[in-house]
């Protein structure tokens, strides 16, 4: 079976890795710091995706939110994140085999993350299929992120590919987004994080996958 693409790009929160859980811990202890209640792992989930500051955001009541110093949080949250981000974070059902798989036929893959840098690298370095990813481009790799089309595009002059021939694979509508920006097509992770009241089919993504077996064959290779 030959690829229908040249090269892979992954988002990496509710993608490539099930890092909910771990960001909700770190979240907590921020929000305990100042006597407000753990969100659930539920919330977490919710807002995994979102960023850190959507996650501290879940813990606060909006009517009390002008009160809280929303940077300072995310400082308070970065190094316990640091020191505790691979605590319960694991793959998806068939990340292993996916990656393998594309290592198999020679198909190049990148992360493309709204994740800091420093943090996509810490993580992925701790699992050994994703250990070896030779280009990573977190938010801050680039004055911008995504939506925006650059980081897919740094990826791709960096994966020496074209980018109409490449897939995005994210669970946001800002991979969709920023796929479509840079000419790419796009695959939804329906795993993801994606929240109950979304409605996936008007992200606009080319093609939707309920697990790493039909994006395999959405790739065009076998697990």
């Amino acid at each position: 079976m030959s690829s229908n693409y040249e090269a892979v790009l992954f988002d990496l929160d509710g993608t490539l890795l099930d890092t909910a859980l771990d960001l909700g811990k770190a979240t907590n202890h921020v929000l305990s710091l100042y006597n407000r209640g753990p969100i659930s792992d539920d919330t977490a989930r919710m807002y995994a995706s979102d960023g850190m500051r959507a996650l501290l955001k879940s813990g606060i009541p909006e009517e009390e939110q002008a009160q809280y110093d929303f940077e300072k949080m995310r400082l308070e949250f970065l190094p316990y994140y640091h020191e505790h981000i691979a605590d319960r974070t694991c793959y998806f059902d068939g990340t292993a085999e996916l990656i393998n798989a594309l290592k198999k036929n020679g198909i190049p893959y990148a992360v493309v993350t709204s994740k800091p840098d420093h943090l996509a690298c810490r993580v992925l370095g701790k699992f050994k299929e994703l250990s070896d990813i030779g280009v990573i481009v977190g938010c801050d790799t680039l004055p911008v992120s995504k939506p925006n089309p650059e980081p897919l595009l740094y990826a791709c002059r960096k994966l020496n590919v074209e980018p109409k021939n490449c897939l995005y694979v994210g669970d946001h509508i800002r991979d969709i987004e920023a796929g479509h920006n840079a000419d790419m097509k796009t695959a939804l992770a329906l795993w993801g994080y994606i929240r109950d009241k979304e409605h996936p089919e008007v992200f606009g993504a080319d093609f939707v996958a309920k697990d790493f077996r039909e994006l395999a064959g959405i790739i065009g290779i076998s697990l």
